[in-house]
């Protein structure tokens, strides 16, 4: 078994989800691997990682929007507000969601369905750049 690393940086500029497909089939592109495993792992507490629709963008507006309307800004409702009344909703949002994702490599493709694609869920207002650290084993 072989094994790579990278480390992905996701330019953000506000809440929503932002593609890192490409990003992450061609660091598996570059291994010259077939088989294995690609875990994705987000370094960040304010933000995510999910595989979701990548054909209709409305997916991920009412995604945004569902958690807009699911975590309250209200920053009266929490103690931690020392970053901002975004700060402590976006912790809540990415507890809901997931860090780190287990993607099979298939053939030297990320075995994605059709319709799947990867994306870093930015839960904060302000501009970010997000590390994204990409583990590949395989042979």
């Amino acid at each position: 078994m072989k094994q790579a690393f990278h480390t992905l940086e996701i330019e953000t500029d506000g809440p929503g989800l932002y593609d890192v497909t490409g990003a992450a089939a061609a660091f598996v592109k570059r291994t010259n691997l077939r088989q294995g495993l690609l875990t994705c792992f987000i370094r960040h507490t304010s933000a995510s990682l999910l595989i979701q629709e990548n054909a209709d963008p409305d997916v991920l507006a009412d995604l945004e929007n569902f958690m807009r309307r699911t975590v309250s800004r209200d920053p009266k409702l929490y103690r931690h507000t020392t970053e901002g009344p975004d700060d402590m909703p976006s912790h809540i949002r990415s507890a809901l969601t997931a860090t780190s994702l287990s993607i099979p490599l298939q053939g030297g493709e990320l075995a994605l369905g059709t319709w799947q694609g990867v994306y870093v869920f930015e839960h904060r207002d302000a501009p970010h750049t997000r590390e994204v650290l990409l583990h590949l084993i395989g042979e």
